[in-house]
């Protein structure tokens, strides 16, 4: 038996107030064609509410739900957070689940995204949507005259968005609120998606609410714990092919490390070998990335033995694998650097292909005369940063 959806109910009021704003756009996904979506439910969904407020899209639901199929699980809005997933009662898994609740205000949301994976089929889809901190600034700051509108924002950013990251301030975060009406980044909502399991096919932002259509592909992560401390500890291939922990200043939002694939997708690296425009980044961190201030916990690795201050920066397995076979065998024979071959180079390499070339020069040369090419580097390095103004990004 399906779960019931529950009237409108006072929360719509404390969750989505009358508001009006013009569509954000999306950062990520190509245009979604309902042909590209291989279930009935969800390609009927998608074409009668895409455009709709979200409550009409609600009630467009309540309307409609003695339609769907048995296979597709509507999930409601209790005032306590809702039911968790339940199996199917005729032990099959459901082929789609639509979220009516906003994520932000569901507890334990990683549980209850792993619930949504554990009872889904693969190739399922789940349709959810979310109140992001964006709009939520928007909404402070159109309600109220300024300065106040700076003050109720940062008070409810510490809170909302600092506080429950914190070791010291988590758990008082978590007894007075229960983790209801949390603050998100957009980031961090894809990312804990593709942590539970799912690829993000469709993201837009109607009339101020972060909307999404993702497809289970795989399990849950559960190998690692992700962080969300100053300190970032990012696993790295070292010399050998030995997977290090590299330290580093937070400089993107949380889950940001299981985006990799998905910014890839969307997104062109660009001359430092990382991603153009990468919106993973938060304000802070772009500051931080620029001044080169967020690689200075590296040096905790240079003490260790792992890098050293010359060499080719430490690659995710991601990243990685982008490289060529002959480039990845030649690479691991020396350990990774804090200072990349890169911005030595008098025109800095543009692709892929010529970011490979200039670690290939690199490395040959230092298997050949190590100190002398370190040396060498170093102070064309140098004076690349301080007489031509490169930086990091």
């Amino acid at each position: 038996m399906r779960k019931p959806l529950f009237p409108l109910s006072p929360l719509w009021d404390q969750y989505y107030p009358n508001e009006s704003f013009s569509e954000f756009g999306s950062e990520g996904c190509d245009e979604l064609k309902p042909e590209d979506i291989q279930n009935d439910d969800v390609r009927r969904a998608f074409q009668a509410v895409e455009s709709l407020p979200i409550r009409q899209v609600y009630l467009w639901f309540l309307t409609n739900k003695d339609t769907f199929s048995p296979s597709s699980l509507l999930w409601g809005m209790k005032k306590n957070g809702g039911d968790p997933i339940e199996p199917r009662t005729d032990g099959g898994r459901y082929d789609a689940i639509f979220v009516q609740r906003p994520l932000h205000t569901v507890y334990e949301l990683d549980v209850f995204l792993a619930s949504c994976n554990e009872n889904m089929n693969t190739g399922g889809y789940l349709v959810c949507c979310c109140r992001t901190s964006s709009v939520k600034k928007m909404v402070m700051y159109s309600k109220y005259p300024r300065p106040l509108n700076r003050l109720i924002y940062g008070l409810h950013y510490v809170w909302h968005r600092v506080c429950p990251k914190l070791k010291a301030t988590k758990p008082l975060y978590f007894w007075a609120t229960k983790g209801a009406n949390r603050t998100f980044h957009r980031v961090e909502v894809l990312g804990r998606l593709y942590h539970a399991g799912f690829e993000v096919v469709y993201e837009s932002t109607p009339h101020g609410e972060f909307r999404v259509i993702a497809r289970k592909v795989k399990s849950p992560i559960t190998v690692g714990i992700p962080s969300s401390s100053p300190i970032a500890k990012l696993r790295r291939v070292g010399k050998d092919g030995k997977i290090i922990t590299v330290y580093k200043f937070r400089t993107m939002y949380s889950y940001s490390e299981y985006l990799q694939s998905y910014v890839y997708e969307h997104r062109n690296l660009d001359n430092t070998g990382k991603f153009y425009q990468d919106y993973r980044i938060n304000t802070i961190g772009a500051f931080l990335r620029k001044t080169w201030m967020d690689e200075l916990p590296m040096v905790v690795n240079i003490l260790k033995g792992e890098m050293k201050l010359v060499g080719v920066r430490p690659l995710s397995r991601q990243f990685f694998g982008l490289y060529s076979p002959e480039m990845q065998e030649l690479r691991i024979k020396t350990k990774p650097g804090l200072l990349p071959p890169l911005y030595y180079e008098k025109v800095q390499p543009e692709t892929l292909e010529e970011i490979q070339e200039s670690e290939r020069k690199y490395c040959e040369a230092y298997l050949e005369h190590p100190l002398r090419t370190d040396w060498r580097y170093f102070w064309g390095i140098v004076s690349n940063i301080l007489l031509k103004n490169k930086r990091s990004h």
